[in-house]
């Protein structure tokens, strides 16, 4: 689209052709009309020169009958032209008054502004929209210039294509933000046209202006989502290589605790290096949940519950400084996602509203209900039309600018001083509310606060209480058998002695060809296959199906460092299949093992 679109002169032929037709037509009534007056006007003079002067009558004879009836004749010519032309004057009316009904259904329906300005800018003409969208009477915007409206920033290119409009006749595309009645800031594109005088010269702008604010903010939407799903799937890569290598550290670290006694002088170095790979898990697994392909346990919940659940908690959180309000609706429905999660979104949210209020505030927690037509009402555009459940937690502190707003999720962002924070926080809020279905927006202001609004799809089913942990018995590990198939050496020689200290016979192999080669040359009873899922040449699925038919009765336990989003295609998310999540530790491993003897499925 153009800013200052010069229309083509064939487009306005018709128009022309139509009106000189027109001014021909009623050229042509006032010519008759004026033949017929002097007609008349003689008619009347001859018959009063005879009848004032009667010696002309007798050098100039005249019918006095005849003289009569050619004035009866004229007169009732006369009547009958005013009648045609009041007729002709009728349908022209008709024709104008069609036209201005056009125009004005044009003018006050069109979503689109429409204006008319002279060659300085002067507005002669502002469609009835202006109102409706800006907010501003004819009047206001009568007294006042094209630009005065314009942000100062985007003044100069909206000047500049004026000008070159004007005198070249063409225009080019410009979006600028235009300030509406009540302060804010909204985003148009104009197109226009120029009219020109009969000289050629431009004499007026016919301007439209469309609001794109929604389309620009959506667009910025799809981009900032488009850039957080690409750092997702670096950080998912990264988490995966990281989860091998803190599987090797943690490991060899609980290796040398299980040999140090508790007063070694090299127990204490031990302990930090365990200690810090167990940090270092937990940074993975915010990535992985930044990255939405964390292990999420879903279920139907009440939102209310968990907030009132967790209001104590948030309380010692923030501060006695802060005041914490909840807005709980009563009436709202349920929502389906994991507990967990959710009440580490709700004290992430707090721990950003509490940095946001250094010198103390108000923070307030709100839940309510959605229906379609109040998304529509709120202008949530990239929200997809249904029944959701809003939580919405709004702060009175330092709020953010456009530019902050736009960064808040990446990761590892953070505006708090060095050591003070790792720059997790949102982006976990984000990953878990992406994850879940739902849709996370914010609304800030400067020094006015910050206000984050969750929508999670609303569910009809019934409330579903956590699981219980069954309390497993301690098996003897004396006499099973484990095949461990692992691709990382380190990993798998770490796992192969810790096994074989807790008295399993272990296999080895690299790959899953060499485990059924395993399979196939031993005689011995292979109880479980501890196997990681995704390797090269055929993943742990595949093994298991394939081992499945050399020994029916063989149990499997998957180890993976990869994501849900990874392996779910290969089939081991299914209910009832046990994973080890690396990286593991010892009494992980343990527990998860003795797990699948039993034939009790977990995810840890």
């Amino acid at each position: 689209m153009r800013l200052f679109h010069f229309r083509h002169r064939d487009a306005q032929e018709p128009v022309r052709q139509n009106w000189r037709r027109i001014e021909r037509r009623q050229w042509w009534l006032s010519s008759s009309g004026i033949l017929v007056s002097l007609a008349l006007t003689l008619g009347i003079a001859s018959f009063l020169l005879s009848a004032f002067a009667p010696g002309l009558q007798a050098s100039y004879p005249l019918d006095a009958n005849l003289v009569v009836r050619t004035l009866v004749g004229l007169v009732l010519l006369f009547d009958l032209y005013v009648v045609f032309q009041q007729v002709q004057i009728y349908r022209f009316r008709k024709q104008i008054a069609e036209r201005e009904e056009l125009f004005r259904l044009i003018g006050e329906n069109a979503a689109d502004m429409i204006a008319v300005v002279d060659v300085y800018g002067h507005r002669l003409y502002n469609s009835p929209s202006y109102e409706r969208l800006l907010g501003y009477s004819p009047e206001e915007l009568g007294d006042t210039s094209t630009l005065d409206q314009v942000h100062p920033d985007d003044r100069q290119k909206v000047a500049e294509a004026a000008n070159a409009a004007r005198y070249s006749g063409f225009g080019r595309r410009v979006e600028y933000r235009f300030r509406h009645k009540d302060g804010h800031w909204l985003v148009l594109e104009s197109t226009s046209s120029v009219a020109k005088n009969s000289k050629g010269e431009v004499e007026k702008l016919v301007i439209v202006n469309r609001d794109i604010t929604e389309r620009r903010q959506m667009e910025e939407q799809v981009s900032l989502s488009q850039q957080l799903e690409a750092i997702g799937r670096l950080s998912g890569g990264v988490a995966h290589d990281f989860n091998n290598l803190l599987g090797v550290i943690i490991g060899y670290s609980e290796a040398l605790q299980q040999r140090l006694k508790p007063n070694d002088p090299h127990r204490e170095a031990v302990d930090e290096i365990r200690n810090a790979g167990q940090r270092a898990a937990s940074l993975t697994q915010q990535l992985l949940a930044f990255s939405r392909k964390q292990v999420l346990e879903p279920r139907v919940l009440d939102l209310n519950t968990i907030v009132v659940e967790v209001e104590k908690m948030l309380g010692r959180l923030i501060g006695e400084d802060i005041s914490l309000h909840l807005v709980l609706s009563p009436q709202i429905a349920k929502v389906k996602a994991d507990r967990t999660q959710i009440e580490q979104v709700l004290l992430n949210l707090a721990v950003n509203a509490r940095d946001a209020m250094p010198h103390g505030g108000k923070l307030i927690i709100e839940t309510t209900g959605a229906r379609p037509e109040e998304i529509a009402a709120r202008h949530r555009p990239y929200v997809v039309p249904g029944h959701y459940v809003v939580l919405r937690v709004t702060d009175t502190g330092c709020g953010m600018d456009a530019a902050l707003q736009s960064r808040i999720f990446e990761p590892f962002f953070t505006t708090k001083g060095k050591g003070k924070g790792t720059g997790l926080g949102l982006a976990t809020v984000y990953g878990v509310i992406k994850q879940s279905g739902g849709y996370i927006l914010v609304e800030s202001e400067v020094e006015k606060g910050t206000t984050f609004e969750i929508y999670l799809p609303r569910v009809e089913d019934d409330l579903e209480a956590a699981p219980e942990s069954k309390r497993l018995t301690r098996l003897g590990q004396d006499h099973r058998t484990i095949l461990l198939v692992e691709d990382e050496p380190s990993l798998r020689k770490l796992t192969l002695n810790t096994l074989k200290d807790l008295g399993y016979k272990v296999y080895e192999a690299k790959d899953a060809f060499e485990a059924l080669d395993i399979a196939k040359r031993t005689d011995d009873v292979i109880d479980l296959l501890l196997t990681d899922v995704i390797m090269p040449g055929m993943s742990g699925p595949s093994l298991a199906d394939a081992l499945s038919l050399l020994r029916p009765e063989i149990r499997v336990l998957y180890m993976s460092g990869y994501t849900d989003g990874e392996i779910a295609p290969h089939g081991v998310l299914e209910t009832g299949t046990s994973i080890l999540r690396k990286p593991f530790t010892r009494d992980q491993l343990i527990r998860q093992a003795e797990e699948a003897f039993t034939g009790v499925a977990a995810d840890t």
